[in-house]
């Protein structure tokens, strides 16, 4: 497997090139193009309980896609619903935790787990909910805006809001904590942070859909009692 990574950091397309008989599973919505004879099959990955875990707590998609290649040299072109960049993580056995929505697709070998991670609370989706994914193999992830990559020394503390948080290594301590208090949380625009301790790696993502929407929903037109939109 080939992944190209192109048009990033703002509109990142992944480019995969499969040899034949090679598969790679997908997150739904997530295609843009494909070779045309090209193998698809939707299922539910893992059995039927795990996708439905994933689905009801992880905001993933229920069914996930398998694209396999029939000739060598087919391809399937990748993108994430958001503008952000797109990630290449080649995993050697070892175990990430992912933000529920960044994940895209990974290739045979990897196992997509929903792990919660800490409780949905009335703030919706300020939650900090997870996906494991462990194995050996390819992992494709995506960013709203782009990727920092940090690295934590021994016993080094970061805080992080739960909106920017893409990934980061299992053996990680967390701590799901709100901001200075609910007075704090309500008003001071930032929602519920995790405490991270290392060592380890982590990825944030520069933008916030949370953070967006918050912005975008009070700019939309209200609607009249008569059906139609109005600025007032």
């Amino acid at each position: 497997m080939k992944v190209d990574v192109r048009y990033r950091p703002a509109y990142a397309l992944a480019l995969v090139t499969l040899d034949a008989k090679e598969k790679i599973q997908v997150e739904g919505g997530a295609m843009v193009g494909m070779s045309a004879d090209m193998k698809m099959d939707t299922g539910a990955s893992g059995g039927f309980l795990k996708s439905l875990g994933r689905k009801m707590f992880g905001g993933e998609s229920f069914f996930l896609n398998t694209y396999t290649g029939v000739v060598d040299g087919d391809s399937v072109a990748l993108a994430p619903p958001l503008p952000g960049d797109v990630e290449v993580i080649e995993m050697h056995g070892e175990t990430l935790m992912v933000q529920s929505g960044s994940y895209l697709a990974s290739s045979e070998g990897i196992e997509v787990e929903t792990k919660w991670s800490g409780a949905k609370t009335f703030f919706g989706s300020e939650g900090l909910i997870m996906l494991r994914i462990s194995g050996t193999g390819t992992l494709i992830v995506s960013s709203y805006g782009a990727v920092h990559a940090m690295n934590l020394a021994d016993g080094q503390k970061y805080v992080v809001d739960t909106g920017h948080l893409v990934s980061f290594e299992e053996h990680l301590q967390f701590d799901l904590k709100k901001v200075a208090g609910w007075k704090s949380t309500l008003f001071s625009g930032e929602g519920l942070v995790v405490e991270l301790t290392g060592p380890g790696k982590l990825t944030l993502q520069s933008r916030s859909q949370d953070s967006f929407l918050s912005w975008l929903i009070p700019q939309l037109p209200k609607q009249t009692n008569y059906g139609s939109s109005s600025n007032n």
